[in-house]
């Protein structure tokens, strides 16, 4: 880095990330700023070229933005009417499968067709919950990495900084998106519920690919992935608390993250900062990578618990509504699991933006034990355990999943009656709050809507 021809003590921003920006344009090497400083003015009128108006930590405007432009560099059709109606047709017969296999009633209330360009539209809202706390952090940190003396003399720069953050995380963000549309199969299928409530979504383009590496017809792929989407939906329509709370534990554990803004110093120091591809792929490589506390590591074993107990449990309803079925349903299960597995360079990223891996990693010791709850206690029990999330099984319970409620057998000497009083009260409380607020949901989105359910 060049010296400041205005002395080491001349320079309140030395030191700093910021150094390198003022001395490239102009204020380090006789710039119009003076005395050794930049032209603020300069500076602000390149940034604000740089970028529009936006609100919030994140620009998200950029970000969808470029998440369509990534899906629209190959082929993204449109399902037309006769795709929705495949799609509607299904998710009935997914449901009415389902029937055998748990007692938590349907909870669908539409049923879709997506493009990826429409997954995006769909659960872009939900995403913002995720990201933006942890974004709030990244954004911060560059400001607050300026000593204060810098900071008092910099005014209205510190907010074009905070903008330019925003942006960059607003793109690598889009890029993310956009890598995950072109692999998602299904609303639900990273296990979190991002679609709208009670809407069973099924992207048809991508599910064409994914059965293309399968020696299984497209037909019963698509059956399958509409099992797995029903059973979520099911999930979450059913057990109140549950959509809430995993959203609220991301949202909690993002905004508990903390940013080390020493390291992003240092790794700032070696960049140009008129170079903005330059920047882009520092921060892929991830400059801002959110770090651990042992509070939020603790907290991420618990959201990753919960993840992996909700496909868990997909897996074994799902195994028991097609055991008898659908031949193909035992190689469809280890093919998800392997893609499962295996993951994404999208996901690689949003785990580097957000902290959070999304593919649950305790998931055959959750799906092992659900089956051995229901193969000891029954169907009504196993469901059960979702009334209340004290009750769940804990991380401990899965390093043991054949021993969950083995010294508990005061829960299987329950009467009938008491049974059946409280899973009553499961499902009235889920009927009651609907999937979409005491209104209900909107039962309009396309065809084969109005009754998810089959009529024999």
């Amino acid at each position: 880095m060049s010296s400041n021809p205005g002395g080491p003590d001349d320079n309140p921003f030395k030191g700093t990330p910021f150094e390198q920006i003022f001395q490239a344009l102009g204020g380090g090497a006789g710039g119009t700023g003076g005395a050794g400083m930049p032209d603020l003015s300069a500076l602000m009128g390149q940034m604000q070229a740089m970028m529009q108006p936006y609100d919030g930590p994140v620009n998200w405007s950029l970000a969808t933005d470029i998440a369509r432009r990534t899906t629209a560099q190959e082929p993204d059709p449109t399902p037309g009417r006769a795709e929705q109606t495949r799609v509607a047709d299904a998710i009935r017969l997914a449901d009415h499968w389902l029937d055998s296999a748990t007692v938590l009633p349907s909870g669908v209330t539409t049923s879709a067709a997506w493009s990826r360009a429409e997954w995006i539209e769909q659960t872009t809202e939900v995403w913002r919950v995720l990201v933006e706390p942890v974004a709030e952090h990244v954004v911060g940190a560059m400001g607050k990495a300026m000593p204060e003396e810098a900071r008092a003399m910099a005014g209205p720069l510190i907010g074009m900084l905070g903008k330019a953050g925003g942006a960059m995380f607003g793109s690598q963000v889009g890029a993310a998106l956009g890598g995950l549309a072109g692999e998602v199969l299904t609303a639900s299928d990273i296990g979190l519920p991002l679609g709208p409530a009670g809407k069973a979504a099924l992207v048809p383009h991508n599910i064409a690919a994914f059965a293309e590496g399968l020696d299984v017809g497209v037909e019963d792929v698509t059956l399958y992935l509409a099992l797995r989407e029903a059973a979520h939906q099911r999930l979450f329509a059913h057990v109140p608390w549950l959509r809430a709370h995993l959203i609220s534990s991301v949202e909690d554990f993002g905004r508990g993250v903390t940013i080390d803004v020493s390291g992003i110093e240092q790794a700032m120091g070696g960049l140009d900062p008129t170079n903005l591809e330059a920047m882009q792929e520092a921060l892929q490589g991830g400059l801002f990578e959110p770090k651990q506390t042992p509070q939020q590591a603790a907290a991420l074993e618990r959201l990753e618990t919960t993840l992996a107990l909700v496909e868990g449990w997909v897996d074994e309803v799902v195994g028991q509504a097609t055991a008898e079925r659908m031949p193909a349903a035992a190689k469809m299960h280890e093919a998800f699991r392997r893609r499962r597995a295996a993951g994404g360079p999208a996901e690689e990223t949003f785990a580097a933006l957000v902290g959070l891996e999304l593919r649950p990693r305790r998931l055959r010791d959750a799906s092992t034990l659900w089956g051995a709850l229901r193969s000891k206690h029954g169907t009504e029990e196993r469901d059960a355990v979702w009334a209340h999330p004290d009750l769940l099984p804990t991380a401990a319970d899965l390093d043991d999943p054949l021993g969950f409620r083995e010294d508990l057998p005061e829960v299987p000497e329950l009467s009938d009656e008491d049974f059946d009083r409280e899973l009553g009260k499961l499902l009235d409380a889920g009927s009651d709050a609907g999937p979409e607020g005491p209104e209900g949901p909107d039962t309009t989105d396309g065809p084969g809507d109005a009754d998810p359910r089959p009529g024999a």
